[in-house]
C-alpha cells in the first residue's frame, strides 16, 4: 500500500469570487493563461487506505437543552412535576407551572406532592384542591412558550386520578389567553392513576403559547406526566418516534455512520455517586441507561451537568431505534468512575465499580440479547424483539486521571471481552489534543493494545489549518483512533473551512481515523452553554450551521477509497512572535512589577517599575480592576476572568522579557502573555490554571485558544513573589521561573489554506475531488488525475463559498451548497476554485 502524501501549501492576498472553467478555445489564439497556483496530482497505480461506511458520524449529548425543548418534541416543560433545587437555583417541582382560578370561594393550591407517587421513580405529582369547575394549572412551556402551529393536531394526555367523575377540560391557549383549541378529557373519579388522552388541534400559529388543564368540578386532583406533542412526529423503520421531525430529519439527511449518545460530560460526572442515595435514588449523577427505557412514566428524571433537568423522554431505546432508522450504527458510552470535564475525580469503590460494569454488559445483551434474556426480553417488551446489532461501546470521556482511568477500563474491558469477545471497547485520551495527560493516556493506550482510542479537542481556525497531517505520522500498527469530539472555536465560515481542510487530512489517514464526528450536535439559540454547535433550532425553527453544510457536504461525498494524490505551490514561510507584553489573571488577584524587555545584547525595548504611581503606558484589551498600588501594578477583581492588559509593541524578533508576579488571592495563578497583537490574539503563558491544577502556554487566534506546550506543574501560593522570564528567538520560546528553565518549544507551524483529498466510489466508479481553498484568492490548480481512469466529459460540483466571517443564523443562512454541472473534464485539466470555497468534484467514470 502506498501512503498517501500531505497537501501542498499556500498562502495569499487578495480576495477573487469567481469560478472560472480554463480549457482555452479552438480558433483565435487565445490571450496567455495566468500562473498556476497549484497542481494536484494522483499518483497512478497507487492505492490508499479503504474508507469505512462509519467514516463520519454524528455525536449526540443533553447540552444547551438538546433533549427536553429540542429533539424531543414534548412541548409541556417539567411534565412530570420533578425539577428540584440541585439542578438550576430556584427551580422547584412548580417550575414551568402556573395556577389558575376558576372563581370560586377559595383558590386552589399549588401542590408538589410525593405520597400516593405514580410509581417509585417518577415521585412527584401534582395536587390541586379544586373547589370548583375551572380550577386548574397552566404549562409555560420551553423557552418562550408552547410552539403551535395554525392547523396541526397534538396528542395530549396525563396521568391522573380525582376524588370526583368530572370532565376536565384541555386548551391550547396563545397570548392574551386567547383560545386556540379545545378538548375534553372524561376522568372516571375512582382516585386511582390512570392515563387519559386526546388530540387537540390549533386554530392559530404562537411561538407563546400555553397548555391549560382545568377541573371540570370540585374534588382533588391529581397530575402526573403531564404530555403536549405535535402528531406529526419522526417517522422511521420504527414508527412514529417521540423526536421532533424537523432536528431527526437534519440528522438524517447527513447520512451518518454513526450515532454516538448520550455524551460527553453528563456520562461521568457524578459517577462517585452511589445509587442508593436518599429516598432510594440520588438527585445528580451520571448519566445511567437502566433509567432511561421501560416506561416513560416510570423513568425517572436527573439533574444534568450543564445545568438544566433531564426527563429521559428519549433515552437509550429511542437512540437505538432512531441509529437504526437512518442505518448509522449505535456507538454508546458508559462511564468508568473516573470523572473528567472540571471535577477530576476517582471512585474508590470497588462494589460499585462492579455494578457499573454489570450495568455495561447488562447494556450489550440490551442491544443483542435474544428475547429469552431478561435484557433483550425488556428490549422486545419495548417493541424491538430484533437485535440492534450493537459492535462498538466507549468507555469513559475525557478523563484528566490517566493512571486511575487506566485502572478502571482494564475491568471493563476485561469483563466485555470475556463475555462479547468481537465487541469493540474504545478508550480515550482526555480532553486535550496534547499534552501530559494526553501523552500518558496514549502511552497506557498502546501499552495495552486497546482497539480504538476517542481524542477530543477544540481548537482555532489556524490550529486546523496548521495541523491537516496530524495523523500521517500515528503508528499504523497501533490503536485506532476515534476522533469523538472536534470543532473549530466559533460557527462562521472561516472556521467551517478549517474543519474542512482538517477532514481531508482525517480521509486521507482513513486506516488510522475510522470514526469521526463534530460536537456538539444540537443547540437551543435562546438557551446554550456550549458554541460552536452543528444544528440550531428555537421553538418552531431548525437551521444548520456553515458547519453542518461542510460536514454534510463530506458525509455524503465520503468515497471507498483514498485514491493516493499529492498538491504542489506556494510555501508559506513561519513568521517570527512579535506583539506587545500582556499581563493577565483568571479568578484570580495579582500584582505585577519590574517588567522589562531587552534585547540579547542587553538593549532595553520596555521598562516599566510602576514606581510613578502610574500605568499609563498599558492598554486594557478585557476585563478586571487594574490600579498601581504600592508601586506594583494590580488586578483586584478576584471574580474577573480573561482579564488582559497590554504594552508596548515589539518588532524585535530576538528578546526576552523579565518581571515578577504575586498572586494575591484566588483559585488559579497568574497569566503572562507575549507576542501581543490584540484582546483576542496573544499567547500566554499559563501558570497554575484549571484550579491550580496545570501550567501551559496558550496561543489565541481569533479569540479562540489552543494549547501549544504543557510543562510540569508548581502550585501557585498565594503571598510569594515569582521571578517570570520569557525568551523568543523568532518561534522558539524558552520559559524560565525562579531562574529555572520551565519549558520551551517551536512555533514553526502554518496555517495551509489550500487542501485536498481523492476518493473513489466503488459502488459507482465515481472518482471525488474535494478541494478546500480557505484564502482570500482564487486558486487557479491544474489536477491530473492520471490515465489510468476513463473519465466521463462532464462532472457534477458542489460548491460550498462566501465570506469568512458569515455564519448561518435564524434569520439567514447564506453559506448553502450549490450543485451545478460542470464539462471538459480529462485527465488533466485546469480549474479556479474560488475564494474562501469548498468544492466536491463528483466525476463519473466511463
Amino acid at each position: 500500500m502506498t501512503t498517501p502524501t500531505r497537501a501542498g501549501l499556500g498562502l495569499a492576498a487578495s480576495a477573487v469570487l469567481a469560478l472560472t472553467l480554463l480549457p482555452g478555445s479552438a480558433g483565435a489564439a487565445a490571450p496567455a493563461a495566468p500562473p498556476l497556483d497549484y497542481t494536484i496530482t494522483v499518483e497512478e497505480g497507487a492505492t490508499g487506505p479503504a474508507i469505512d461506511d462509519t467514516m463520519y458520524g454524528v455525536f449526540y449529548e443533553d447540552i444547551n437543552n438538546a433533549a427536553d425543548g429540542g429533539l424531543h418534541a414534548e412541548l409541556v416543560r417539567n411534565r412530570s412535576f420533578e425539577f428540584n433545587g440541585a439542578d438550576r437555583a430556584g427551580w422547584t417541582g412548580t417550575t414551568g407551572w402556573e395556577l389558575v382560578d376558576g372563581g370560586g370561594a377559595a383558590p386552589p393550591a399549588l401542590v408538589v406532592d410525593d405520597d400516593t407517587r405514580l410509581n417509585e421513580r417518577n415521585r412527584n405529582h401534582f395536587r390541586l384542591v379544586a373547589d370548583g369547575a375551572g380550577d386548574g394549572v397552566r404549562n409555560t412551556g420551553s423557552g418562550s412558550g408552547v410552539a403551535l402551529k395554525a392547523g396541526a393536531t397534538y396528542d395530549f394526555s396525563v396521568w391522573a386520578r380525582t376524588s370526583t367523575a368530572q370532565t376536565m377540560t384541555v386548551a391550547l391557549q396563545g397570548p392574551g389567553g386567547r383560545a386556540l383549541g379545545t378538548a375534553a378529557v372524561a376522568v372516571d373519579g375512582s382516585d386511582e392513576w390512570k392515563q387519559y388522552r386526546a388530540t387537540l388541534t390549533a386554530s392559530g400559529t404562537t411561538a407563546a403559547g400555553r397548555l391549560v388543564l382545568t377541573a371540570g368540578a370540585a374534588s382533588v386532583v391529581g397530575l402526573d406526566m403531564v404530555s403536549l406533542m405535535p402528531t406529526d412526529r419522526w417517522v422511521g423503520k420504527n414508527g412514529v418516534s417521540p423526536l421532533r421531525k424537523d432536528l431527526a430529519q437534519k440528522i438524517a439527511d447527513l447520512e451518518p455512520g454513526f450515532v454516538r449518545f448520550p455524551g460527553g460530560c453528563i456520562v461521568n460526572v457524578g459517577s462517585m455517586y452511589s445509587y442508593d442515595a436518599e429516598n432510594g435514588y440520588p438527585r445528580a449523577r451520571s448519566y445511567q441507561w437502566k433509567d432511561t427505557v421501560g416506561p416513560v412514566e416510570e423513568r425517572p428524571t436527573n439533574a444534568n451537568f450543564w445545568g438544566y433537568n433531564q426527563s429521559y423522554g428519549i433515552g437509550y431505546y429511542e437512540y437505538f431505534t432512531f441509529a437504526e432508522d437512518i442505518g448509522a450504527m449505535p456507538l454508546p458510552v458508559v462511564p468508568a468512575l473516573v470523572t473528567g470535564c472540571g471535577q477530576n475525580r476517582a471512585t474508590d469503590d470497588p462494589e460499585l465499580l462492579q455494578r457499573h460494569i454489570q450495568d455495561t454488559l447488562d447494556l450489550v445483551e440490551f442491544a443483542n440479547g435474544g428475547v429469552d434474556t431478561e435484557w433483550g426480553g425488556l428490549r422486545a417488551e419495548m417493541g424491538h424483539p430484533e437485535p440492534f446489532g450493537l459492535t462498538h461501546i466507549g468507555v469513559g470521556n475525557e478523563e484528566n486521571l490517566p493512571r486511575e482511568f487506566g485502572r478502571n477500563f482494564l475491568q471493563f474491558e476485561a469483563a466485555i471481552k470475556a463475555k462479547y469477545p468481537d465487541m469493540v471497547v474504545i478508550s480515550n485520551s482526555g480532553p486535550d489534543d496534547e499534552g501530559a495527560t494526553f501523552d500518558a493516556h496514549w502511552d497506557f493506550n498502546r501499552a495495552n493494545d486497546v482497539d480504538m482510542v476517542d481524542e477530543h479537542y477544540y481548537n482555532s481556525p489556524a490550529w486546523f489549518l496548521q495541523n491537516n497531517d496530524r495523523y500521517d505520522s500515528y503508528d499504523r500498527e497501533g490503536p485506532e483512533v476515534f476522533l469523538g469530539e472536534y470543532a473549530s472555536l466559533d460557527n462562521r465560515w472561516q472556521n467551517s473551512l478549517a474543519e474542512a481542510a482538517y477532514m481531508t487530512g482525517l480521509e486521507r489517514n482513513a486506516d488510522v481515523v475510522k470514526l469521526a464526528s463534530y460536537a456538539p450536535l444540537l443547540a437551543d439559540v435562546d438557551s446554550a452553554q456550549w458554541r460552536p454547535d452543528m444544528i440550531w433550532f428555537d421553538g418552531q425553527r431548525s437551521w444548520g450551521s456553515t458547519s453542518y453544510e461542510v460536514q454534510k457536504l463530506f458525509m455524503t461525498n465520503v468515497g471507498d477509497e483514498v485514491v493516493p494524490s499529492a498538491a504542489t505551490g506556494a510555501v508559506v514561510e513561519p513568521k517570527p512572535i512579535t506583539g506587545g507584553v500582556g499581563l493577565s489573571t483568571w479568578a484570580t488577584t495579582a500584582a505585577y512589577d519590574d517588567v522589562r524587555v531587552t534585547t540579547p545584547g542587553g538593549g532595553t525595548l520596555l521598562a516599566d517599575d510602576f514606581s510613578d504611581g502610574d500605568a499609563a503606558g498599558w492598554e486594557r484589551l478585557a476585563g478586571g480592576t487594574w490600579s498601581v498600588e504600592d508601586g506594583r501594578y494590580v488586578q483586584s477583581d478576584v471574580r474577573a476572568e480573561n482579564t488582559l492588559v497590554r504594552s508596548g509593541d515589539i518588532t524585535a524578533t530576538d528578546y526576552d522579557i523579565s518581571l515578577t508576579a504575586t498572586k494575591t488571592a484566588g483559585a488559579e495563578g497568574f497569566l503572562v502573555g507575549f507576542g501581543v497583537q490584540g484582546s483576542g490574539d496573544y499567547y500566554w503563558w499559563n501558570i497554575g490554571g484549571w484550579g491550580n491544577t496545570r501550567s501551559v502556554v496558550e496561543k489565541a487566534t481569533g479569540g479562540a485558544k489552543q494549547i501549544v506546550h504543557e510543562g510540569a506543574h508548581q502550585r501557585v501560593e498565594d503571598g510569594r513573589t515569582y521571578d517570570v522570564e520569557v525568551q523568543v528567538r523568532g518561534t522558539t520560546v524558552t520559559l524560565l521561573l525562579d531562574g529555572q528553565e520551565w519549558g520551551s518549544f517551536t512555533d514553526d507551524a502554518v496555517s495551509e489554506p489550500f487542501a485536498h483529498v481523492v476518493t473513489e466510489d466503488a459502488a459507482t466508479g465515481d472518482l471525488l475531488v474535494k478541494v478546500v481553498n480557505a484564502q482570500d484568492r482564487a486558486a487557479r490548480t491544474t489536477l491530473d488525475l492520471g490515465d489510468d481512469r476513463r473519465l466521463a466529459r462532464r462532472a457534477q460540483m458542489t460548491v460550498l463559498q462566501g465570506d469568512p466571517l458569515q455564519q448561518n443564523t435564524r434569520s439567514a443562512q447564506p453559506i448553502k451548497p450549490v450543485t451545478t454541472t460542470v464539462s471538459r473534464i480529462s485527465s488533466t485539466f485546469t480549474r479556479t476554485f474560488p475564494a474562501n470555497s469548498v468544492t466536491v468534484l463528483r466525476i463519473p467514470t466511463r
